[in-house]
């Protein structure tokens, strides 16, 4: 009960429902009882009315009573149904000649008019009449046969309200759902929507009591997309403002190093230079990243999968041979996809940057692509020490990196594939690349195909 209370109290389409279907049993019951009452009554009025006709007729015909002996009703007819008609005089019986244990003992004084008897335990309605020979005349008739009626007709009078009322119900939830239908279906279309997709909501197809809602909603979709455009455009500028004097410093860094100088004065510039190319390489994952999380540039045609791999490995050969890294493409399997070539690029490049930084010394690197589901399959193996499960998660975050890693880095490049992924409708997943051994990562890219 708690809990359907608690239901009660948090859903406005449970309560709508609720309280109609409890305003509609309310007002079945009050015109249930009303229309039964009411129905009931006009039963017995009719009955009465069937006493006065009859006791006008026996006055305008002056027809004589039957005979004491004869009960007054028809063969195989309903003794409760029976109508008796009797004079009220003494002996009567003895005057017509009949027995006495027949007739009604009605008593005598009994004024003209509607009278409820009760007559030998039973209950009567019973009719007093002075005739126009003044003769005084009862017409009397059970009134449990009039009830049975009476009741009878109210119920087939109350019964349209017991039918109607369950459907009735039935159809109430059923309209209640249906209006509350674009309300659902406008909150899953936002469920569904990603954290990038802060085009308005569609507010035609909605009823009016909600359109201010969503006119609100669409208000704060705009302040934020104009708040994230900002802060991305204020990266990338800043990024870009940067270069120019870590470029700079670097220039002087490389003649300073041709000057003559002790070890220790060099062995010091050499750390220098690390520290610039660093800040170089952080500048340049920064602007990818502002680029990716940009409005992207549609597509002009397919994309090769297996050219894309070639151009990466072509600038990063340097990087893998200088740590002795066998690195190369399986297979001469190809797959073309409708994406922007330099979205693609991305991706691939800072997937081969990581498994080249974090693969140990003769390791190894393969790239491969397939086609399967009517989407292209890139998948990269490296022999490094791989991501934990727990973590695979988080390395998405911008500047995470995983403790003990042992090498330096932005912590972007994975921030970045996921989220030009995202924007490409890929789906990036990451395992270890030997199960059973838990070691080395294999990062497997799920493009749709451009035939798809």
């Amino acid at each position: 009960m708690d809990g359907f209370k608690r239901r009660l109290s948090e859903s406005v389409q449970l309560r709508l429902s609720f309280g109609l279907s409890l305003a509609i049993l309310l007002v079945a019951i009050v015109a249930g009882i009303i229309s039964f009452a009411t129905a009931f009554d006009e039963a017995h009025e009719l009955q009465d009315d069937v006493l006065r006709q009859v006791a006008a007729l026996f006055d305008r015909q002056h027809m004589p009573l039957p005979h004491l002996g004869d009960r007054g009703r028809a063969e195989h007819s309903d003794e409760e149904s029976r109508v008796v008609v009797q004079y009220l005089i003494e002996n009567s019986a003895a005057q017509r000649g009949g027995n006495a244990s027949d007739a009604l003992p009605i008593p005598l004084g009994v004024p003209d008019g509607m009278h409820t008897l009760k007559i030998r335990g039973e209950p009567f309605r019973v009719l007093v009449k002075t005739m126009a020979t003044g003769e005084r005349v009862a017409f009397a008739q059970e009134t449990g046969f009039r009830d049975e009626i009476a009741r009878d007709g109210a119920l087939r009078t109350v019964m349209p309200f017991l039918i109607l009322v369950p459907v009735l119900l039935l159809v109430t939830a059923n309209l209640v759902r249906k209006m509350f239908r674009p309300i659902a279906s406008l909150a899953a279309d936002i469920d569904r929507r990603g954290e990038r997709e802060l085009h308005p909501v569609n507010e035609g197809h909605l009823p009016s009591e909600v359109r201010p809602f969503v006119v609100a909603i669409n208000r704060l979709l705009g302040r934020i997309d104009q708040a994230m455009e900002a802060q991305r455009r204020f990266v990338a500028d800043a990024a870009h403002e940067l270069r120019s004097p870590l470029t700079a410093l670097s220039l002087q860094a490389e003649r300073l190093a041709e000057a003559p100088m002790s070890a220790q004065a060099r062995e010091r510039l050499t750390v220098l230079r690390k520290g610039i190319e660093r800040g170089r390489s952080l500048l340049d994952q920064l602007l990818t990243l502002a680029r990716a999380q940009s409005t992207p540039e549609s597509p002009g045609a397919p994309v090769s999968v297996l050219r894309v791999y070639r151009r990466v490995l072509e600038d990063l050969m340097p990087l893998a041979e200088a740590k002795r890294i066998d690195i190369g493409v399986e297979g001469e399997n190809d797959a073309r996809v409708l994406v922007n070539e330099v979205d693609l690029i991305a991706v691939v490049r800072n997937l081969v940057d990581n498994a080249i930084r974090y693969t140990p010394e003769r390791g190894r690197i393969d790239l491969s692509v397939t086609a399967r589901d009517r989407r292209a399959v890139l998948e990269i193996k490296d022999s490094g020490p791989g991501i934990p499960a727990a973590e695979r998660e988080r390395v998405f975050d911008p500047f995470y990196r995983v403790l003990g890693s042992g090498e330096v880095g932005s912590g972007l490049g994975l921030s970045i594939v996921k989220t030009i992924a995202d924007r490409l409708g890929a789906d990036v997943r990451l395992a270890y690349a030997d199960e059973p051994a838990q070691a080395g990562l294999s990062v497997t890219v799920l493009i749709p195909t451009a035939d798809s």
